[in-house]
């Protein structure tokens, strides 16, 4: 099973976001590197205690990156 995880920066909080409605899952950190960790974990246990492990989960980590120029 795939799953999608949108991440996202909350310029104003500070931190990286990460949403999964059909995990369901929503976790942020000031690392982008801890927030990948804490989210396989995370995911992988919230699956387990709802019956959902299977053999191939696979997790699609999504973030659009927006810099002002000008």
């Amino acid at each position: 099973m795939n799953y999608n995880i949108n991440v996202n920066w909350d310029e104003t909080a500070g931190v990286w976001c990460a949403v999964c409605d059909d995990i369901p899952l929503a976790m942020e950190s000031n690392s982008f590197d801890a927030l990948i960790l804490k989210v396989k974990i995370a995911a992988y246990e919230t699956l387990e205690l709802n019956g959902a492990i299977t053999d191939n989960i696979k997790l699609c980590f999504k973030t659009v990156h927006w810099e002002n120029i000008a």
